[in-house]
């Protein structure tokens, strides 16, 4: 029962991060999503042993992270729920590719560890940027600006159903939870005997919350196609933003290209 309400709290503690007044909340949506965006596919194009090039782009996160005052620990708990998946995805590397790429002190780094590397570097930069963009930016107006750039509705409405609702979920499951544990006078945890009806009526009340929250959505003047109006001008400010993450990046992708 505790991790299930702590689980909760994490959730929304990247929106209570969104709720910032520094430079960096301040920036207008657009140019945050933008610089993110851009920030993001540069990342993406270096080749499987280009770690040593991809090093420079960690002036990204750190920076950010310290204009905009946001707590490490918070942004890296959330980025090691990722390190999982690029593990299955890179471990074969070290076994199949063992042709030698470099040697320090005399021990010999293969390609297939050198790829290893790169690819839990790419996923802590990529990953590390859409947090940073979540964290700095109110979901409504990050939203906004995705239908605003023309973004299919039907990406956009998945997006904001699985932020918002995953949460409710959630706390449908702590509710039951303490339910569960009060009526059977045991307070231990879920019987495997209990699963099948606890998943049914999990679903049942999912469902019934879902056209709730929906419908006071609808009610509050949530629409797929209309997007509210911007609360920001784009400014020189926001401009400026921009090309001071774009061009580094971009640059660096350069000069790494050349040599």
């Amino acid at each position: 029962m505790p991790d299930i309400s702590a689980r909760v709290r994490e959730l929304r503690s990247l929106e209570n991060l969104a709720a910032g007044q520094t430079v960096i909340h301040r920036l207008h949506p657009l140019a945050k999503l933008l610089s993110a965006f851009v920030f993001i596919v540069f990342v993406v194009s270096f080749g499987r042993y280009e770690f040593v090039g991809l090093v420079p782009y960690l002036f990204y996160p750190f920076v950010l992270m310290a204009m905009a005052d946001l707590p490490y620990k918070v942004l890296l708990t959330r980025v090691l729920v990722a390190v999982p998946f690029c593990l299955f995805a890179g471990v074969s590397n070290v076994f199949f590719d063992t042709g030698a790429a470099f040697a320090v002190g005399g021990v010999a780094v293969s390609l297939g560890m050198l790829s290893l590397a790169t690819i839990l570097l790419k996923m802590y930069l990529t990953v590390m940027a859409a947090l940073l963009l979540v964290a700095t930016t109110p979901f409504t107006e990050l939203t906004a600006q995705l239908r605003r750039l023309f973004v299919p509705v039907i990406f956009v409405m998945v997006f904001e159903m699985t932020f918002r609702y995953i949460g409710v979920l959630f706390e449908e499951v702590y509710s039951m939870m303490t339910a569960y544990r009060l009526r059977s006078g045991t307070g231990k945890a879920l019987d495997m005997r209990h699963m099948g009806s606890f998943v049914g009526q999990l679903l049942l009340r999912g469902f019934d919350r879902a056209e709730r929250v929906h419908g006071a959505m609808c009610c509050r003047g949530y629409s797929l196609k209309h997007s509210p109006p911007a609360r920001h001008r784009f400014r020189g400010a926001d401009v400026l933003a921009l090309a001071t993450v774009c061009l580094p990046v971009v640059g660096l992708r350069i000069v790494g290209v050349l040599l």
